[in-house]
């Protein structure tokens, strides 16, 4: 049969809304849109090896340079695909993605697996227990009663972060979450807003799951300090973040997934407190101003790398953005008539570039071009899939509570109360006898050491 190709189809009125290519789908039809996302998920997981035989379960290929990916986004592919599973319904994967979340939760089941404390940021932590809240949320399988649970898991990882180990302890940025979780690590005293984002939005989350209002005063603390710190501009940009000793330093890149993380988090929070009216406002104007910034022609862009180069963690960006607009407009309803038309514009772009690949439907970075650029990934296939599965959201079931059909069993004690910094007891005389000794023995090495070394 003889196809007519996508030009001549507009010319004729018949492609309407039909996207022709690698990934056939109609934006308006829920079955056609399950249909390209199994492809996208499928296609993505293609990525992922940690299901096979002496690799690691739960982690993308990394770090760099052993890989294009760090601990982090496997949480958020995890997450992506819990996304997936909820809006179609497909259980296909439920067990690989159950293997890998507890793989990665650690000794202290709080997600902070001891391999990867060189590079663990706040944030990072928390993309994993986001996955552990969203599963609780959509009602995913509860694991074995000997295996830690969903809701305690997300528990744990707040109360670790909550606790003044992570955080400023005075001055212009105090209370301040930052960046990175040891002093080792670079990025220490950088006190950014994604990592404080992720906790005002776990904080939201919690709140209206458990009916906890401590969750959202904790909540409100965090967004009301991003606030005063101008990482939120009176323009309703958000900044990326600022450095200690004053937080004045202000980066002013802007990336979507910074606002859609508080976006999220003020929707849960409209929706906890019954339709506030400072949450709505909160909601209308990031909406207004990340359609505006991200969203140039109706089409998702990362302004601050996409006309460079973004690395690996950006490529995922615009993926968790549709994804965290499409659950705003379950949890604030009168959202849609605004955010819907633009993500279902932005698909289309997305999916008309899918046509990479061995198979011809690998999905590209760049939606605007309207061609495949030539590279693939992890990010960019949760991209568009993320992108599929927000046009599906307003129309299935809203995240669950406790109350109304949740089934995973909390701890509000859940996680490690242990400092980071260990301390220690008071050195004696004994102690620095000790110490002598083994400073002269240690001496008397080096220099037979360094003795050797010289010789020819």
């Amino acid at each position: 049969m003889v196809r007519l190709s996508t030009p001549l189809l507009a010319v004729l009125g018949l492609a309407a809304d039909k996207v022709y290519g690698a990934l056939d789908v109609n934006l308006d039809d829920p079955a056609s849109i399950k249909k390209a996302a199994a492809q996208v998920a499928e296609d993505l997981l293609t990525f992922y090896h940690g299901d096979e035989p002496g690799n690691v379960p739960g982690i993308l290929p990394g770090p760099p340079p052993d890989g294009d990916y760090y601990w982090w986004q496997g949480g958020a592919l995890w997450g992506t695909m819990l996304d997936y599973r909820h809006a179609t319904g497909d259980k296909t994967y439920d067990d690989m993605v159950t293997e890998a979340l507890l793989w990665q939760v650690g000794p202290n089941k709080d997600f902070m697996p001891p391999n990867w404390t060189a590079s663990m940021g706040n944030d990072d932590q928390a993309f994993w227990a986001l996955s552990s809240m969203l599963a609780t949320e959509i009602g995913y399988t509860d694991p074995p009663e000997d295996q830690p649970q969903w809701l305690a898991l997300a528990q744990a990882v707040f109360n670790e972060q909550t606790h003044e180990d992570r955080r400023v302890a005075s001055g212009r940025c105090k209370w301040g979450l930052r960046w990175q979780v040891y002093p080792s690590n670079n990025g220490y005293n950088y006190i950014n807003t994604i990592a404080n984002a992720c906790y005002f939005n776990i904080g939201a989350r919690l709140a209206r799951y458990t009916d906890n209002s401590t969750y959202a005063d904790l909540a409100n603390k965090t967004w009301n300090l991003i606030h005063e710190l101008g990482y939120i501009s009176d323009k309703w940009d958000v900044y990326d973040g600022a450095h200690l000793p004053d937080c004045s330093d202000l980066n002013k890149a802007q990336f979507s997934y910074n606002a859609a993380m508080l976006l999220q988090g003020a929707a849960f929070l409209y929706n906890y407190t019954d339709g506030s009216q400072i949450w709505k406002d909160r909601i209308d104007n990031l909406v207004d101003r990340m359609i505006e910034i991200f969203f140039p022609d109706n089409i998702a862009y990362e302004p601050s790398c996409e006309g460079s180069n973004c690395n690996a963690d950006m490529l995922s960006f615009k993926g968790y953005t549709a994804r965290w607009m499409g659950s705003t407009m379950q949890l604030a309803p009168y959202t849609r008539d605004k955010i819907f038309p633009v993500l279902k514009a932005s698909t289309q772009a997305a999916v008309k570039q899918c046509t990479g690949g061995d198979n011809g439907r690998f999905c590209g970075f760049h939606w605007s071009t309207g061609v495949f650029d030539g590279k693939t990934g992890a990010g960019q296939q949760m991209n568009v899939l993320g992108s599929l599965i927000s046009l599906l959201s307003p129309d299935i079931q809203p995240p669950l509570t406790n109350s109304t059909g949740g089934t995973s069993v909390g701890d509000v004690n859940a996680g490690s109360d242990e400092p980071l910094v260990p301390t220690f007891s008071p050195i004696t005389g004994g102690d620095k006898a000790g110490a002598g000794i083994l400073t002269a023995i240690l001496i008397a090495g080096s220099l037979s050491a360094f003795a050797w070394m010289s010789l020819d």
